[in-house]
This record gives C-alpha cells, sequence and structure tokens, in this order.
C-alpha cells in the first residue's frame, strides 16, 4: 500500500490527504523520520492544518524531540477540547518535568472528560485518583520549620531589610504600640527582582529574626488537578499558620498562583485566584501575627487586586547586589572555606551585576580547580583571591536577561510607579 501512495503521490505531489495517509503508514512501520518529512511538506502547503501538526508533533515526541513537539502542542490545544491533543501535551510536560503545567492539562482533560483516568499521569503526577481526598493538618504540618537564619547571613539589601522590619518585626517587638494606633501585626509583602538575588534566603531570614514558625510552599503544594482542591490546599494552609501565630507564609513563583484574571481562561484558575484572595483578607478568621510573603520574577503578570491595602500592600524590588554587599556575600560563602587572605573589593569590582546565585556559582567554579589540584596529595588547598576572579571571569550575570523584559514594563507599563524603582536603577527617567 506504501508503495502505490508514494507511487500515486508523483502524479499528485500536493496532495494533502494523500501525503497524510503515507505519514501515518510511515508512523505504524516506526519510520518517524520519513514520516516527519511528508507532514512537513503538508504545513508547507497548508501552514494550519492542525491535523498534521499533531501528527507531526506525535512524530517529534516518539523522537524525543519534545521541546519541538510541545510548541506544536500548545499551539493547537489553546483552543481544542480534543482529549487526545491534550493528553500528548501532558505527556509532553511530564518529560519535562513540568509537573504544574501538566496538572493542569490533566485538570482541563478532566472538566472535559469527568470519566477519564490515566495511570501514566497519576503515577508520575503523585496526585491522589479520590477527587475528594483533602489537604490534611498533618500534610500542612510537615512545611512547618522554624528558620535558623538572620539578617546577619543576608549580604546587604539595607532598604529591604528596613521595610521588612518596618512591616513584621517591629509591629511583634511593639505590639501594645501598634494595636493603640489600630495597626494589625501582620499582612502581605510581595518580593519581586531578577532570580537568583535572595527573595527565598531573605523570607527565612525574615522568620528567623522574629522566632517565628515558617511554612515555605511551593506552586506545586497548592494546585491540583481535582476541582476545587487547590481552593482546599490553600485554606488549610492559613488554618495551620492560624494556629502558629505568629507564622511567616513564603510563596514562591506566585504569580503562577495569582496570574491577572482578565488572563486566565479557565474558570477554575479564578476561582483560586479569588480564594487566595479571600484568604489574603482573613475575612472569615483572624490573620492578626501572619504574614505572607510572595515572590516573584515577573511582578506584572499579578493581578492588580492583589495590591490592594490589606493584601500586598509593600511591594519591594530586591535588585541584584551592590559592591557592599556582593563584598557581604563573598565573606559569608568564603567563611567556611579554607583560604588565603582575600581581597573582598577586588572581587565585588569584578563581580558587577552579579546576583547571589551568580556569586555562588563563580565560587564553585573556583572550588573545582581547587579540588583538582587537592586530589593528588589530599590536602585541601586555600583558595585566593586570584582562583576566584579567574571563576567570575568564567561565569556572566544571570541578571541582564531580566532587565531586559523588565525595562519595557517600567518605561511603559508603570501604572503608579509601581516600577519606579527598576528605573531608578538603571538610571532611567520615563
Amino acid at each position: 500500500m506504501l508503495e502505490s501512495l508514494l507511487e500515486a503521490l508523483q502524479f499528485s505531489p500536493n496532495n494533502i490527504p494523500l501525503k497524510i495517509q503515507v505519514a501515518k503508514l510511515y508512523i505504524d512501520q516506526g519510520d518517524f523520520t520519513e514520516a516527519e518529512q511528508h507532514l512537513i511538506e503538508v504545513l508547507n502547503i497548508e501552514s494550519t492544518h492542525k491535523q498534521a501538526k499533531f501528527i507531526l508533533a506525535t512524530c517529534f515526541y516518539k523522537q524525543n524531540k519534545i521541546p519541538a513537539a510541545l510548541v506544536l502542542l500548545e499551539e493547537i490545544t489553546s483552543n481544542s477540547s480534543d482529549i487526545k491533543h491534550l493528553e500528548l501535551l501532558c505527556y509532553c510536560q511530564l518529560n519535562q518535568k513540568d509537573i504544574a503545567e501538566a496538572q493542569k492539562t490533566y485538570q482541563v482533560i478532566l472538566s472535559i472528560d469527568p470519566s477519564y483516568s490515566n495511570e501514566d499521569f497519576d503515577q508520575y503526577m503523585k496526585v491522589s485518583t479520590t477527587p475528594d481526598a483533602d489537604f490534611t493538618d498533618e500534610d500542612a504540618l510537615s512545611f512547618i520549620s522554624k528558620s535558623d537564619a538572620s539578617f546577619s547571613d543576608v549580604g546587604g539589601m539595607d532598604l529591604v531589610k528596613e521595610e521588612i522590619s518596618l512591616k513584621i518585626i517591629k509591629p511583634l517587638q511593639h505590639q501594645d504600640l501598634y494595636k493603640a494606633y489600630g495597626k494589625k501585626i501582620g499582612g502581605g509583602i510581595l518580593l519581586y527582582g531578577p532570580p537568583g538575588c535572595g527573595k527565598t534566603h531573605l523570607a527565612k531570614a525574615t522568620a528567623g529574626e522574629i522566632n517565628a514558625s515558617f511554612i515555605n510552599v511551593g506552586i506545586n503544594d497548592i494546585l491540583d488537578m481535582w476541582i476545587g482542591s487547590s481552593e482546599r490546599n490553600l485554606h488549610e494552609i492559613f488554618e495551620v499558620a492560624r494556629k502558629n501565630k505568629p507564622c511567616v507564609i513564603f510563596i514562591d513563583e506566585i504569580d503562577a498562583l495569582g496570574a491577572n484574571r482578565n488572563d486566565v481562561n479557565k474558570t477554575a484558575g479564578r476561582t483560586v485566584i479569588n480564594q487566595f484572595l479571600a484568604e489574603l483578607d482573613g475575612l472569615e478568621s483572624d490573620n492578626d501575627g501572619i504574614l505572607v510573603l510572595g515572590a516573584t520574577n515577573a511582578p506584572w503578570y499579578l493581578d492588580p487586586a492583589f495590591r490592594r491595602p490589606g493584601r500586598f500592600d509593600r511591594i519591594i524590588f530586591v535588585s541584584p547586589p551592590d559592591a557592599e554587599a556582593r563584598e557581604a556575600i563573598f565573606n559569608i560563602h568564603l567563611k567556611q572555606k579554607p583560604t588565603d587572605p582575600i581581597d573582598y573589593k577586588s572581587l565585588a569590582k569584578a563581580s558587577k551585576e552579579f546576583s547571589g546565585a551568580d556569586i555562588m556559582a563563580a565560587i564553585d567554579i573556583a572550588v573545582e580547580h581547587k579540588l583538582q589540584a587537592s586530589f593528588k596529595d589530599g590536602i585541601p588547598k586555600p583558595l585566593s583571591t586570584k582562583d576566584i576572579l579567574k571563576g567570575i571571569k568564567k561565569s556572566k550575570p544571570t541578571t541582564k536577561e531580566w532587565f531586559r523584559s523588565a525595562k519595557n514594563y517600567a518605561l511603559y507599563a508603570n501604572d503608579g510607579g509601581l516600577y519606579d524603582d527598576i528605573l531608578d536603577y538603571l538610571k532611567l527617567t520615563k
């Protein structure tokens, strides 16, 4: 049959149904390369052919070309209710270990067909197969810890520490004064800035400063494929915090949870945001003594309702460390390592625009070089300023890419001067 169809194609080279049938026969034989070629030819003839895109995505998936498959699938599933398309998208997301996105896709499939089941998805996403399974107190308590970090462990960031102190630490130290003025103890602070600049570390240090319970939750701990479960998870986390005051709840990548409701197509996504806002408001509960710290690299995607008074009413830009802060960060990370006398000012000068994570990466490069030298006799060789400068030279600041995007938002979408701190950092005026 394949030979006959290939012969027919010679007389009708632009026959799309014929080419698709040939591609399917090649797939049946396991020849994905030939199938891919015919499908690409179909798309060259008709670029919007959805069936060809799906079969091509299947070919890519079978050949482990997952990023290419994802590009096609994200396009054809944007307005699709075809379960086969969504199922393949979910498999690709799992292959890339993007569990949060896979759970969202699985939830969409279940909203289309509540009777749908897939053991692979249940196994790899580690979600319950019972829609009524609740997030228990025991589950939430596993997130609670006491932080042993403090502000002394955070290099620089003096202005950020001062703002957090005013919002969190001082109210706990002077509770009677705050109550006299009718000020609540707690609230929300949103930390934003380029990745690797210490937002998570700062949250842990904040909890350590006030000897508070610390609940560190990721998006995967909250979002669940079952409708209603994400909302219950959020409620239970806040309830556990209310039973363990004072308590700091830290939510990283909060933009994934609190995306602008105008941009959220699925009703389930909007209800999660509404639940989160209700928990922040504490309309039916006492949130006094609870601080919610949110961290994001993309504050422009957050729903504006998050910035209302009583929610995340304090928004703090966590910039890359300045020269003084970089000195402190190098000092903190080199303190427990064998070193010669270190010229910290030279290191700070050479690492301009580096984030805290970039500095750690540069130190790791220097350490690896010294380890190789130490293998010969088993004696640790001390790190020198020259060693670390070489590590810095081999590294590149990862903050530049973030500022390229942030600059556009700060210049053209800066409602109420929200991103003035970015403009100040870049020495720009709107």
